[in-house]
């Protein structure tokens, strides 16, 4: 049973594993040395794993015999009563131990991973900071902000409801047109035409510095694509301000740069107002030439009817010849009455019947004539009946005509009066409430941020690729 203690669980062959509670594994002893380089081959650790399964069995069952011979065993001074069994003893369970690690090497994924980094992070960040501390020139920003404002009192014949208003589009429309054309290249010819944008922007070396200085001279559209690196426009279409930010290689360039954006600017929104105005002046002076030409149609064809018919105006001729029929017809019948009186007072041959009889037929043809010149008597023909109804028709006609036309001419006489008073006033116009201002010192490039900003965005792409290739490499 000592022997059996004495023996030990070796699952090493340079380390030997101490036993637990003073008890060892009696199994048998695994002397095989290690492989070159301390790695070994799935076979030789099945081999080990079996050892010490059989080892840990034999100690296992040579337990137990220990402890049946003592509980067999009697106790001294007790005769033949048998002992008590004391209380049974925890059998230990070795715990194999691993071979130990050996140092890590580094493998040639390793050499490319370090010179990925190298590529890809430490070179970018120190060529970008050399270029940007030592070669990038140093550029000056001028500032200023203004908004467009719109007239928004009426005038006097707008009050008179005859005139809209030419105050059209809303401060956001305005806002977005003014953006468009502040980056648009026909701002940028203008402004070159006045200041020369080209020698301006080539004051830094672009063999110093080429990637933030202009390559002179390049076309239009390349003087374009630069001044939108230059000049930073941001517009606020709710409350109809614009931000502008002017860069240049020298303060009092950006300045002047700053100011000539500016004057345009106005010029271009008033020319647009200008163009506004002339449009309703236009119409309203298309209107009043039309309300002339008709007013002169209408009262040329009232003089040709009068000419024509010699009657200056025939509901006043027609209302005198009824007036003139009312009356025979009045003295018609008052001669009648007359006459009745005398047929009974008077015999039959009386002179003064026969003289009333001849006022009568007189009166009557009379009244005859009158009602066939108004065209009202049954026994005229149908024509000469109409042909006094037909004037006064006619008549009428041009008169309503002519009544119209003078007042469409009023109504485009006043339009037109009015679009001229509104043409006379600026409705809309630009106000600067930060007028451009001039740089004391450089603020771009900025370094500080940039280096930081390259250098982070290296390192994110390093790492981005080194996960992908290892994904690769472990899906493989």
């Amino acid at each position: 049973m000592a022997d059996a203690r004495d023996q030990t669980d070796v699952t090493a062959p340079d380390k030997t594993p101490q036993p637990l509670s003073g008890t060892a594994d009696t199994g048998p002893v695994d002397q095989t040395p290690a492989r070159a380089g301390g790695v070994l081959s799935l076979e030789e650790r099945k081999q080990r794993r079996d050892a010490a399964r059989a080892a840990r069995k034999q100690a296992r069952l040579a337990a137990m015999d220990d402890l049946d011979e003592e509980n067999d065993d009697p106790a001294p001074g007790t005769g033949d009563r048998p002992a008590v069994a004391p209380a049974p003893t925890p059998i230990p369970i070795p715990i194999p131990v691993a071979p130990p690690a050996l140092p890590a090497r580094a493998r040639p994924r390793h050499h490319a991973v370090l010179l990925s980094f190298v590529l890809l992070v430490l070179l970018p960040f120190a060529a970008s900071s050399w270029y940007l501390w030592t070669r990038a020139a140093d550029r000056y920003a001028s500032f200023a902000a203004f908004g467009i404002r719109s007239e928004e009192a009426p005038s006097a014949f707008e009050l008179l409801g005859s005139v809209a208003q030419l105050t059209g589009g809303s401060s956001g429309s305005d806002t977005e047109i003014l953006y468009a054309y502040i980056r648009s290249q026909d701002l940028v010819a203008r402004i070159d035409a006045r200041l020369d944008l080209r020698r301006i922007w080539s004051r830094a070396d672009p063999a110093v510095d080429p990637v933030f200085a202009y390559h002179p001279p390049g076309t239009i559209e390349d003087l374009t694509d630069y001044w939108n690196r230059m000049v930073q426009v941001h517009a606020d279409s709710g409350t109809g301000l614009i931000d502008l930010q002017v860069e240049a290689f020298d303060p009092d360039d950006a300045l002047a740069i700053a100011r000539a954006i500016y004057d345009e600017s106005s010029l271009m929104i008033n020319a647009l107002s200008a163009a506004m105005r002339e449009d309703a002046t236009r119409l309203a002076r298309e209107d009043l030439a039309t309300a002339e030409d008709r007013l002169k149609a209408a009262r040329e064809e009232i003089t040709r009817f009068r000419n024509l018919n010699q009657l200056v105006d025939p509901t006043s001729s027609a209302q005198a010849q009824m007036g003139i029929l009312s009356s025979l017809q009045q003295e018609l019948a008052s001669t009648l009455v007359d006459l009745d009186i005398l047929r009974q007072t008077a015999p039959e041959n009386d002179p003064r019947i026969q003289q009333a009889e001849r006022r009568v037929a007189v009166i009557e043809e009379r009244i005859r004539l009158e009602r066939n010149t108004l065209g009202i008597s049954g026994d005229a023909p149908a024509s000469q009946n109409t042909a006094f109804a037909d004037l006064l028709g006619e008549y009428e006609r041009l008169a309503v005509e002519l009544e119209f036309a003078e007042r469409a001419y009023a109504a485009a006489r006043t339009a037109h009066d009015g679009a001229v008073a509104e043409a006379r006033r600026q409705s809309r116009y630009i106000t600067a409430h930060i007028p451009p201002t001039r740089a004391e010192s450089s603020q771009y490039p900025d370094r500080t941020m940039l280096t930081g900003l390259i250098g982070l965005f290296c390192l994110l792409a390093w790492a981005l690729i080194v996960l992908i290739g290892y994904a690769i490499r472990d899906r493989r």
